[in-house]
């Protein structure tokens, strides 16, 4: 019998992959796209299901992300004040004042995957909190040119500002802070695969 690990990691690939080859046929392109909240919530869950240790723990910092990633985001969105000016566009679900909620899911997801693939290389508590940190904002880096013609957010110049990256890492720092402060870094392969699966499919519409 397949372990559950196993059959989390199956599942990833299959569901990645599928969307990878999707977003490159051009006659099924804008269906793909318009599915990715789908993806995203799909690796919440199975980031959920993954979890080995602390697992109520765990679950009370998602509940944390969310509320800290929907409120900066709420922030940028209405003000600018954070990110600088842009607004999400209608593939990434139902929203909330304007922020898709896989949004708020997402900033927890990408801290878990994130410290998954740190904890494997580092002992040190602040090391761990810098490299995953930098490591989410790089995720990021790799996000932005796919974003606006994925129709996922829109910059209202049409230019990434360098500030944008500048928030990204604060608030991955504070996430990161709190994560690794509260003992719930694991290294799970899980996490690792949906952190490879995630970067092969930013890394192909960058480069396709």
């Amino acid at each position: 019998m397949f372990k559950k690990e196993t059959i989390l990691i199956v599942i990833l690939i299959v569901f990645y992959s599928v969307g990878i080859v999707g977003t490159h046929i051009k006659a099924y392109q804008s269906d793909f796209f318009s599915l990715s909240y789908f993806n995203l919530l799909l690796s919440f869950i199975i980031l959920l299901l993954a979890r080995k240790e602390n697992k109520v723990a765990f679950l009370f910092f998602l509940v944390f992300s969310f509320v800290v990633g929907m409120s900066v985001e709420l922030i940028g969105v209405h003000t600018g004040l954070l990110f600088g000016n842009y607004h999400y566009d209608n593939n990434l679900g139902i929203k909330f004042f304007e922020v898709p909620l896989v949004i708020g899911l997402n900033w927890g997801v990408l801290t878990a995957i994130s410290a998954s693939v740190v904890n494997r290389f580092f002992e040190k508590t602040s090391l761990k909190i810098v490299f995953g940190s930098v490591l989410m904002t790089s995720f990021d880096f790799l996000m932005e040119p796919v974003a606006i013609k994925s129709g996922f957010w829109t910059w209202a110049d049409g230019e990434i500002p360098l500030y944008n990256y500048v928030c990204w890492l604060f608030v991955s720092l504070v996430l990161q802070s709190v994560f690794v402060k509260f003992k719930l870094s694991e290294t799970n392969k899980v996490n690792n695969v949906l952190l490879f699966m995630m970067t092969i499919f930013f890394i192909t519409l960058n480069v396709f």
